[in-house]
């Protein structure tokens, strides 16, 4: 069951993706999160319940990781073409890996080590077939900002992980969506503060609710597939990312996004990287 949750979840993860890129011509970055955020919160305010103060600063830790992820991202979205954005998404799984070699002092075979070469490689070759989208500071800034969401969001899996050993999913998705939205909506009023001028305000768009639709019950099928005791966060991690599979065709066919042959290839080495790791592990 915990193999089809991940499925189900990467597949609506896929379309959140596609989703954002669609809202990020009417707002920023922290309005799009924000907004999103809120209304996720109040679908989850039902499964709200009372915890011990440590729990819910282990929440607010969680809450600082998953906006790290989410506001580089969507950054880096910004200045990046999907079909690359969801090229270097594919890498989350490698460095997974890499944070259990060195938080929980796991080894690495032989077809471990393959695939993270394979994964490094096609990450090289991403940067490559991008140089041609946008100019170099662009690529760079966006580049950097996709690299931190990566981190960040692995960083994410891994305490996910741990976290769940001895909370509710439905707990922890629900708490960790307000404190999201409270970390966002600092933010956003630092901005206003610093610059009321040049300040953008928020501009309604009827993505923002499907795309906390999306990422509710998407992010509901993933916590309940990791609390499930026999389910591997590798192979879980795998297919989530599979994601990208479905944000990468919307960028070729739907946006029509160019040097798509060249990030095919990408692509590919990516997802036979990860795959090396899957059977690695297994």
């Amino acid at each position: 069951m915990w193999l089809w949750m991940s499925v189900c979840s990467a597949l609506l993860l896929g379309i959140y993706d596609v989703a954002k890129k669609q809202a990020l011509k009417r707002n920023g970055v922290y309005w799009i999160l924000l907004s999103a955020t809120a209304f996720t919160a109040v679908f989850l305010s039902p499964f709200l319940s009372h915890g011990s103060l440590t729990d819910h600063l282990s929440l607010v830790l969680k809450a600082v990781l998953v906006s790290t992820s989410w506001v580089s991202g969507l950054i880096a979205l910004q200045h990046l073409p999907l079909t690359t954005v969801s090229t270097i998404k594919a890498s989350r799984p490698m460095f997974v890996v890499i944070f259990s070699i060195i938080l929980f002092g796991e080894r690495l075979n032989l077809l471990q080590w393959l695939g993270v070469a394979v994964v490094m490689t096609a990450l090289f070759l991403s940067t490559r077939s991008n140089r041609h989208d946008t100019d170099k500071e662009t690529t760079a800034k966006g580049m950097t900002c996709m690299i931190i969401s990566v981190l960040s969001g692995s960083a994410s899996a891994l305490y996910d992980k741990f976290i769940l050993q001895h909370l509710e999913p439905l707990f922890v998705q629900s708490w960790t969506n307000i404190y999201i939205t409270v970390l966002l909506a600092i933010v956003i009023l630092v901005q206003y503060l610093a610059d009321k001028q040049h300040f953008q305000p928020f501009v309604w768009d009827w993505r923002i609710p499907l795309i906390a639709v999306l990422i509710t019950v998407s992010d509901s099928l993933y916590f309940f597939a990791v609390k499930d005791p026999d389910a591997l966060l590798s192979v879980i991690s795998m297919v989530r990312r599979s994601s990208v599979v479905i944000t990468f065709l919307f960028g070729a066919l739907m946006f029509k996004e160019g040097h798509v042959r060249d990030k095919v290839l990408d692509l590919v080495l990516m997802m036979a990287g990860v795959a090396l790791l899957l059977f690695g592990t297994s």
